[in-house]
């Protein structure tokens, strides 16, 4: 039930995220995704994959593969919300 929440957590992130993106600019898309990837999408998908993967192989010591898990979607969300406050919007002339 817990690797079910968590899935459901991530898709709800994503979703919200989606939903608040639609419309925007470049640059506010990306600060949108950046923050949805490290608040609500990472921890919840890091845990749910590592419990699924932990199940999955029958060693409750696999489950630990979410610390690795984590750490990459929690940066590439903060990319995301780096290059969305420093990228310099182009002018239409």
């Amino acid at each position: 039930m817990a690797i079910a929440i968590g899935y459901i957590i991530a898709g709800i992130g994503a979703f919200v995220a989606y939903w608040f993106s639609t419309g925007e600019s470049i640059k506010t898309k990306l600060k949108i995704w950046g923050i949805a990837m490290m608040l609500p999408i990472s921890p919840a998908l890091a845990f749910s994959v590592g419990l699924s993967y932990a199940i999955s192989v029958e060693n409750g010591w696999a489950g630990l593969i979410m610390w690795l898990i984590f750490p990459i979607i929690f940066l590439i969300g903060l990319t995301l919300l780096l290059v969305g406050i420093f990228k310099k919007e182009k002018e239409v002339v």
